[in-house]
């Protein structure tokens, strides 16, 4: 709640203080009233002034309520990133409803289950990526089809009371009995991360800040909401520029962002890249993952570390990293934000000392009101609290170690449990586990987390066959019905038996490495035919650590990533003199499609040269 003698808005942004108890619609309408000409969003192609974003949430508000949209509804959202995001998503909470986050590429039965347990019935999308949601009974707001009809609606406010104690959003999250979980947020938990923030980082109108996070990712609301509570503009960067570390550095100095967020993997590349002085860009914000590397000394910005799962509101601790040379030691992930506590607890409940490890348990203001629909999973990770003057007030048991530091601040020491991040997603292995299950081949399964040679971490599944070997290609058609792609085995490895330990449970350390012998692959899709394929192929194995690639073998399902595309074509530039645009690598995918891109290319620039210029290519070649 904001005080009536105070604005959120830092370094006097706003000279007219907000009413108390406002939430963040509210605030975002005050700030349109304030600066109605200003920009607010702008995507590349399409731009939205403050006002304009009122008036557009404000329609697609009124049609929610006509559809039936409640205080207390979940309505999906399920967008590319555009300035439709935070159009939908403003008209959601306008409208008294939860947004409900949804990736465009979540496999159809997933999205079901998600949309199911979260008891949804309306979906706001677009007409581009509607067939992620076939077959699907619910009424869906195609917002470019039905841009006349919602257009008839009025602009003005809708006459609906938001208060903190609603919900403001679902977001789900991988779930350690083989099942998403929806964690739900409240408008009062959302405020305490945008009143933060403001102060925090001195937000004011002329600040330009970034929106790059997918939208099923909750950093993509902490891009928005602090900034346009305070009239500052939000510019969201582009699909290929997002995945390139050279790319984004480039559009974060030319677009004169001030204020940036980029997840911990790709920051790890941003900082080692050499920067401009004159850089407009002040504060690099970082987080879902580990951070391995100290910034250098001459980066022209503040690097700021944040951690804190989605059940605790995007943030709980945060902390500047500063330049540190030499040390063993990983950045620490900060200490706690305004009107959050942490604690470090032992396997009793009972305060460690400084210094020892613990689990990191999380209470206050951000703490969310649990699990939506799910009282039994709310009461086993929100707990009471045993000790101190709110004794039985809830906290969260992360299933982080850390430990507290001399000067206060916490430093992450890994899991108590199955959870893993790969790639900044929290994956519980157990999820991937039970979809393997489900196999009708497998008898049995375990699955892990490693790095391999470039030290990136990637799954594993352990397979026991029950009569035979399933196809490689029959496994990933069949878990990626299920399972987004960043939740897919980069390997898999045949074995007669997972071992077992005294208490029941897999002896991780007993399984056996993955190498050539074990690994599951088709023969078919091995061998090179061409030289471009043999050259290809040596250039992705190299890159991702492995002995070698198959030519139909799938570039993502062996643990590429973006990062390790942009790193990918790159090299592929190097070694035939072409480009091949980042995008296309999704679509590509495999070793012989992208030696026959290659090719189709070299033909291409052969064929637009001059006889002299194929001459003297020719004899550059030969020599």
């Amino acid at each position: 709640m904001i005080n009536n003698e105070q604005s959120i808005f830092g370094n006097g942004a706003v000279q007219e203080a907000a009413p108390s108890t406002l939430c963040v619609p509210d605030l975002v309408s005050h700030q349109a009233a304030l600066t109605p000409e200003a920009l607010a969003i702008d995507d590349g192609s399409s731009r939205l002034s403050y006002e304009q974003l009122e008036h557009r949430s404000n329609r697609l508000g009124h049609h929610l309520r006509s559809l039936g949209v409640v205080q207390g509804s979940v309505v999906g959202l399920c967008l590319e990133r555009s300035v439709d995001f935070p159009v939908a998503a403003l008209a959601i909470l306008k409208a008294g409803g939860a947004y409900l986050p949804l990736e465009t590429k979540t496999p159809i039965q997933r999205m079901n289950t998600m949309l199911n347990r979260a008891r949804v019935s309306v979906v706001v999308t677009q007409s581009s990526v509607i067939g992620s949601l076939a077959g699907d009974a619910r009424r869906l707001v195609v917002v470019d089809r039905s841009a006349s009809e919602i257009s008839s609606y009025p602009s003005e406010e809708l006459p609906v009371r938001v208060a903190p104690e609603h919900l403001a959003y679902v977001i789900y999250t991988s779930g350690s009995t083989g099942t998403p979980k929806a964690v739900a947020i409240g408008h009062d938990n959302l405020l305490n991360l945008v009143e933060w923030h403001t102060h925090a980082f001195g937000v004011t109108p002329r600040d330009r800040a970034s929106q790059l996070a997918s939208i099923g990712f909750d950093a993509a609301g902490w891009e928005l909401w602090p900034y346009l509570v305070t009239g500052a503009s939000v510019h969201l960067v582009d699909d290929e520029t997002r995945t390139g570390p050279e790319l984004l550095r480039d559009w974060l100095v030319r677009k004169k962002i001030t204020i940036g967020f980029a997840p911990t993997p790709l920051a790890d590349r941003l900082i080692e890249l050499t920067w401009p002085e004159t850089s407009s860009l002040r504060v690099l914000l970082i987080g879902a993952d580990t951070l391995h590397r100290y910034p250098p000394k001459n980066l022209p910005f503040s690097l700021v570390n944040n951690y804190g799962p989605t059940e605790c509101t995007v943030v709980a601790t945060s902390a500047t990293v500063l330049p540190q040379e030499g040390s063993d030691r990983l950045p620490p992930i900060g200490r706690p934000i305004d009107n959050t506590e942490i604690f470090i607890l032992d396997n009793k409940m009972k305060q460690v000392s400084a210094g020892q490890l613990g689990e990191i348990y999380i209470g206050g203001a951000g703490l969310a009101r649990g699990y939506l629909n799910d009282s039994a999973l709310t009461e086993e990770r929100f707990v009471k609290r045993p000790f101190g003057a709110v004794a039985g007030a809830r906290l969260y048991r992360t299933g982080d170690l850390g430990c507290s530091l001399p000067d206060g601040q916490i430093a992450f020491h890994g899991r108590v449990d199955d959870q893993v991040k790969i790639r900044g997603y929290r994956i519980e292995l157990n999820e991937v586990v039970s979809a393997l299950r489900r196999h009708s081949a497998i008898r049995e399964t375990a699955v892990i987390a490693a790095e391999n040679t470039t030290g990136e971490k990637q799954l594993i599944a352990y397979i026991v066959p029950r009569a035979g070997s399933p196809s490689i290609g029959e496994l990933r058609d069949f878990l990626a019905e299920e399972l987004p792609d960043y939740m897919l085995p980069a390997t898999f490895v045949l074995v007669d038996a997972i071992p077992v330990g005294t208490n029941g449970k897999v002896d991780r350390l007993a399984l056996p490495a993955a190498n050539d012998e074990n690994i599951l692959r088709e023969e078919a899709s091995l061998r090179p035919h061409t030289p471009t394929e043999q050259r290809v192929s040596v250039i992705v194995a190299g890159l991702l650590g492995l002995e070698r690639v198959g030519v139909n073998e799938n570039f993502f399902y062996l643990g590429g990533n973006s990062l390790f595309g942009t790193q990918l074509i790159a090299r592929l530039r190097d070694a035939f003199g072409v480009d091949v645009p980042l995008l296309r690598l999704f679509d590509l995918r495999t070793v012989a499609n992208l030696a026959a891109e290659i090719e189709r290319l070299l033909v291409t620039k052969v064929e637009a040269m001059s006889e002299d210029e194929v001459q003297r290519l020719l004899e550059l070649n030969t020599n």
